[in-house]
């Protein structure tokens, strides 16, 4: 599941745009000014940001401009929405660094639309089908993991771990691929914390007999292998 960082000043627009995006699949983190967007960035570092020209602080050209010229956020997905509709303003967006530039009023159907289709040339592997590894099968657009017709119940963090190990079976992954890969480029997460998130993630899977698919490599990290479900089942 992406994640969607939203700035926007105006709370009833950020509102709709958050219903919108939560309703089509995505995680949505919501920032009303400059400061409180580079500070959602600096925790943890989104997949997509949604960034309003006009804000408190300093303008979102000016954040996104600054965005491109950190190592860290230089491939930040960034679509400019905003009220300026000038063709000067268009060019100066993307002259900043904006990927896509969508002026308002606006259509939230055109809005995700645009978000798919800079997700995809971005990151292909985010696309939202449906993954089945072993019988059990992870739906990213509906955020349903099932096996048999058993739905399995998965937190944000876990959902995202269970969908990167699906999308990459049989591989081993290290500790810090799977922060790098999962969690986004997270500055404060440590390593033991995956620890913790793999074990959530074999006890939800438990209830469907798939919790030997994650295994452990020693000394190496993680893996998932359809081997393990066709012993459990």
């Amino acid at each position: 599941m992406s994640r969607i960082l939203v700035v926007e000043d105006e709370s009833a627009i950020a509102e709709l745009i958050s219903i919108n995006l939560r309703h089509a699949g995505f995680e949505v983190t919501l920032a009303a000014s400059a400061d409180q967007a580079q500070y959602e960035v600096d925790r943890m570092l989104p997949d997509l940001v949604v960034l309003d020209w006009m804000l408190p602080g300093q303008s979102g050209v000016a954040l996104a401009r600054q965005w491109r010229g950190s190592a860290r956020t230089k491939e930040l997905p960034v679509i400019m929405l905003t009220a300026r509709a000038d063709e000067m303003d268009k060019i100066a967006g993307l002259d900043a660094g904006a990927d896509d530039y969508l002026t308002k009023p606006f259509s939230t159907n055109e809005l995700l639309a645009r978000i798919r289709a800079v997700l995809r040339r971005r990151a292909p592997e985010a696309l939202d089908s449906v993954v089945e590894v072993g019988g059990l099968s992870i739906d990213p657009g509906t955020r349903r993991v099932s096996r048999d017709g058993t739905e399995v119940k998965l937190g944000p963090t876990e959902f995202r771990l269970l969908h990167f190990f699906m999308t990459h079976p049989e591989r081993v992954h290290s500790r810090s691929q799977l922060l790098d890969r999962v969690w986004g480029d997270h500055v404060f997460i440590e390593e033991r914390t995956v620890d913790v998130h793999v074990k959530r993630l074999r006890e939800a899977l438990e209830k469907v007999h798939c919790q030997r698919m994650i295994e452990t490599v020693r000394g190496a990290g993680y893996r998932l292998t359809q081997q393990q479900a066709a012993l459990s089942s």
